[in-house]
């Protein structure tokens, strides 16, 4: 799963300005909302750089989880910003935009699997899940021996 984020992102430190256009976009509003440099070279750069670290780190399996986040952060705006098959009018290019789309939202969903891999250790959800479960029979063992503790109640 790493390889495509190591190799797009090595071609997008070659050639940022090919990319500076498409990212000027999506990238410039987000970059200001959240305090990062709006320069759109600058953001392909960094998103290039972000892209090359954390798929090594996915790659040689070094803090997968983190990896994958950021991978995935990454991933989103390159999507919506290089990938816009609603606004192709032609029939093929809106074709191959849309399989490129449904590519990365595909890469997506599973560096969201792999962000939540727990490696065999139970998961928040599985250890969330089991504690209501205890929580409601405690409640519900209260309630019953409560009940039977009223007068008049054996």
């Amino acid at each position: 799963m790493a390889a495509p984020f190591v190799v797009g992102g090595i071609n997008s430190l070659r050639a940022p300005d090919r990319l500076a256009g498409k990212a000027a976009d999506v990238g410039q509003p987000v970059a200001e909302a959240i305090g990062l440099p709006s320069d759109p070279v600058l953001l392909v750069k960094l998103n290039a750089g972000v892209q090359i670290g954390a798929g090594l780190l996915l790659a040689s399996g070094r803090l997968p989880r983190v990896a994958s986040l950021l991978l995935g952060a990454s991933l989103v705006p390159t999507t919506l910003a290089g990938h816009r098959f609603w606004e192709e009018r032609e029939p093929g290019a809106r074709a191959a935009q849309l399989i490129q789309f449904s590519k990365n939202a595909g890469m997506l969903g599973g560096l969201l699997v792999t962000a939540l891999d727990t490696g065999g250790r139970p998961s928040v959800f599985w250890s969330g899940r089991r504690a209501a479960d205890r929580a409601a029979r405690s409640i519900a063992d209260t309630v019953s021996t409560g009940l039977h503790s009223l007068p008049g109640r054996d």
